[in-house]
């Protein structure tokens, strides 16, 4: 029933179709006892009744007018069918086309914490093979499902006016499907459930690998990755063969009993019309409506087949559907329309994924305008402790503040839309060089573009491009370096004209030479900018007016300029001793 209320609610705007197409249905059905009704009453008039030559002889018209009628009927019935098939398809598109747009405006609001939950094979599955199997459900289950009750009921209704006896003859097999099909449907259930986890498991071992080919062909994993994918493809070539042979086990079960019904009619029927207690024009109405009753009980099964499915795919859409962000605006937020000062302060903050500590106690200040370096070993958090300032994730305990407020109490889209992030994992838009660089100011001047390209040493370059700025950039960048991505990435950071820029290990990819042109470029910009800048290269940090140190316990370990440090035998120095 819940299901049933969900498609509704996302009928919204389609549900005068969708009332209609089911109004149309249940017209059409009940026309079906119509010819029969009308071959009853030609075979018991023109055919074998005791007055039946001279009706025919003198009613001549009246025949034909019952045929027209017969086939006048035919050609409304199947008018009405198409309309009704037209209606169905429309609102079924409507619904998945609303609740598409709403899986993915879930999907590009949740937190950071939802992708470490959910994989990117799985969430594609949701909203394409999992919707399309909700649009079928509207489309055919429930029309299906509507036609073989309206048929069945109009047809017994049709059997009891005639004859209550040969009725009850027609529907005495009817317990005998319903224990088949419910057997089935215990039995079937979980199958598909696991069928729709198998399809999740390929398509995102499909996915990691299109995404990962790079990657699988430095390291000549092809073999192996074939092999793994092999694996995932046989697991739901099993799962779907085992749905699909339990249907096939049930199958004969529900097609023996509904070709019974044939049998049932040809001799109670047969015996009745002996015994005179029906006509045999009555007897024809019974055995041209046989396959009214036969029908609905060998489509059952099938519906069953199809409902289970549907309720796998519905169950992980609903899922999706109904998933809150961790991260929201609060109610008491600050609105801050005016440009941010850039000040950042850590206050013993500390952070854990799940059970695993990653910050402790962090603690320091970042005034406007100042540079400060984060530095420390693999692993000890300082991609996470950045990540902290625009609430990608939220502190466990302690505070962050930016303008002397927690960003907690700040607007999402105010505080995110006052950072430029060049992050670490660079990620590349199918699009223009251009439309990536202004991918955060959509409606940025090309002489803007140009001016931030050449501040992240990408305009000379680019202008080696096919297309220059026009260019289109691969997936992900395919096609450019490393460097020429990070250089890209920093130009799209600077374009939003940030109140704070972070810099996530951005030139760990370009040259020495590259790196002096950025830094000089960094320091000279024409707004007013907070910089962190997590790096490993000593000369991307000694300039810094901060740097802090990381230690692997997830506190700072050292705190200091780039002379004070050098003083002290830590990690800093360490580092230091090896570059130089």
């Amino acid at each position: 029933m819940f299901l049933i209320k969900w498609l509704w609610k996302n009928m919204k705007g389609d549900r005068a179709v969708y009332s209609t197409a089911l109004f149309l249905t249940v017209i059409c059905q009940s026309m079906y006892i119509i010819t029969p009704s009308i071959i009853q009453r030609i075979t018991d008039t023109y055919l074998v009744g005791p007055e039946a030559a001279e009706n025919l002889r003198t009613g001549t018209d009246h025949l034909v007018f019952l045929l027209i009628i017969m086939v006048g009927f035919t050609l409304l019935r199947a008018v009405i069918q198409y309309t009704a098939n037209m209606c169905y398809e429309h609102a079924s598109q409507g619904i998945i086309y609303r609740i598409r747009k709403v899986l993915f405006d879930k999907i590009e609001t949740q937190s950071a914490a939802f992708y470490d939950i959910y994989r990117t094979g799985d969430i594609m599955t949701r909203v394409t093979g999992d919707l399309e199997m909700v649009r079928h459900s509207i489309a055919w289950i429930i029309k299906v499902t509507l036609e073989c009750i309206v048929l069945y009921s109009a047809t017994m209704v049709f059997f009891f006016s005639i004859d209550w006896l040969m009725a009850l003859c027609m529907i005495a097999l009817t317990p005998v499907i319903l224990l088949i099909t419910r057997s089935f449907k215990n039995v079937v259930g979980p199958y598909y459930v696991d069928l729709r986890e198998k399809m999740s498991d390929l398509n995102t071992c499909a996915e990691e690998n299109i995404s990962g080919n790079r990657v699988v062909k430095a390291f000549a994993r092809e073999e192996e990755e074939i092999k793994k994918f092999d694996k995932k493809n046989k697991d739901y070539n099993e799962a779907n063969k085992k749905a699909a042979f339990t249907w096939l086990k049930y199958f004969p079960g529900l097609e023996i009993t509904a070709q019974s019904l044939s049998v049932v009619c040809l001799v109670f029927g047969g015996l009745f019309v002996i015994w005179g207690r029906i006509t045999l024009g009555e007897y024809a109405a019974f055995a041209g409506l046989v396959w009214t009753l036969s029908n609905p009980m060998r489509t059952l099964g099938n519906i069953i087949n199809d409902y289970q499915r549907f309720t796998a795919s519905a169950n992980k859409i609903i899922e999706l559907y109904y998933a809150h962000p961790t991260i929201l605006d609060r109610e008491d937020a600050k609105d801050k329309p005016e440009r941010f000062e850039g000040k950042i302060e850590f206050r013993n903050v500390s952070f854990s994924y799940g059970k695993k500590e990653v910050l402790k106690d962090i603690s320091f200040t970042v005034n406007p305008g100042e540079t400060v370096a984060i530095m420390g070993a693999t692993g000890t958090g300082k991609t996470t402790l950045v990540e902290l300032i625009p609430r990608i994730y939220d502190v466990n305990e302690g505070m962050v503040l930016v303008d002397d407020t927690d960003v907690r109490r700040l607007k999402l889209k105010q505080l995110r839309g006052a950072i430029g992030i060049a992050a670490q994992d660079v990620l590349l838009y199918s699009d223009t060089i251009e439309g990536n660089i202004s991918f955060g100011n959509i409606d940025l001047p090309e002489d803007e573009v140009e001016k931030y390209a050449k501040a992240a040493d990408a305009h000379n370059f680019i202008l080696h491009t096919s297309d220059g700025y026009d260019t289109i950039i691969g997936e992900r960048g395919v096609g450019l370096s490393g460097g020429q991505k990070q250089r890209i990435s920093l130009a799209r950071a600077l374009a939003v004209k940030p109140s704070i820029l972070i810099l996530d290990d951005t030139t760990s990819a370009v040259d020495l030479e590259t790196e002096r042109n950025i830094q000089t470029a960094l320091r000279n910009l024409d707004f007013p900018c907070t910089k962190i800048i997590i790096a490993q290269r000593i000369s991307s940090a000694k300039d810094a007016d901060k740097i802090i140190v990381l230690g692997k316990d997830g506190r700072i370990e050292e705190i200091g300029t780039h002379s004070e440090l050098i003083e002290k035998d830590g990690y800093y120095r360490q580092v230091y001793e090896l570059q130089k």
